[in-house]
């Protein structure tokens, strides 16, 4: 009698595995027509975002906020960053630079601000009208010649590292940086009750 409930239950437990092997696969989805430029554009879509609410996070004070003499200070930083967007996606976009001189001329959270979020609204505009195509299409930048998504790619990796400083600056300002907020519970922590 044991035999035949063992048999019985292993029939029971297998069953289902081999019916599931008899379905007809699914069709995967269809890839996007455009996958690097998609991918770019997500992380720049993350990394921006995040450079423009610790922008706006840090009080105007501690803009002229500086950890030490020889470096930026936090609004030179965001200057920076809006300098450096503007140029690397005007140069993947083929046009002229329609903004220059943010860090050197602008000194104010309001004006800083703005000009960041114009930058990443230039830059998100250079991803709109790029194709994988168009962005294996070779330019110059710094004596190096490279494709127009490389120089994106560039963009973003230069972003990302500036946003690395200001999570620094507003750490030391005691300010919770953007991308630390709502971090979700480690996979072990118990769920709140």
């Amino acid at each position: 009698m044991n035999k035949t409930r063992c048999f019985f239950f292993a029939v029971v437990a297998i069953a289902p595995l081999a019916l599931l092997g008899q379905e007809k696969p699914q069709m995967p989805a269809a890839p996007p027509a455009n996958p690097i430029t998609l991918s770019e554009k997500g992380i720049y879509s993350f990394v921006s975002s995040a450079v423009v609410r610790a922008a706006e996070k840090m009080p105007e004070e501690n803009y002229s906020f500086k950890p030490t003499p020889d470096v930026r200070s936090f609004g030179q930083l965001v200057g920076h960053v809006a300098d450096a967007n503007y140029m690397f996606c005007s140069q993947a976009s083929g046009e002229a630079n329609p903004a220059k001189g943010i860090e050197k001329t602008k000194t104010s959270k309001a004006d800083l601000v703005a000009a960041i979020k114009g930058a990443v609204a230039y830059c998100n505009s250079a991803f709109d009208g790029m194709t994988d195509a168009k962005g294996s299409q070779m330019v110059k930048l710094f004596n190096f010649n490279l494709a127009k998504l490389t120089l994106l790619s560039l963009n973003t990796a230069h972003t990302d590292e500036h946003y690395g400083n200001m999570v620094t600056y507003l750490r030391l300002k005691g300010i919770v940086p953007p991308t630390s907020e709502n971090s979700p519970a480690p996979a072990s922590a118990p769920a709140p009750k």
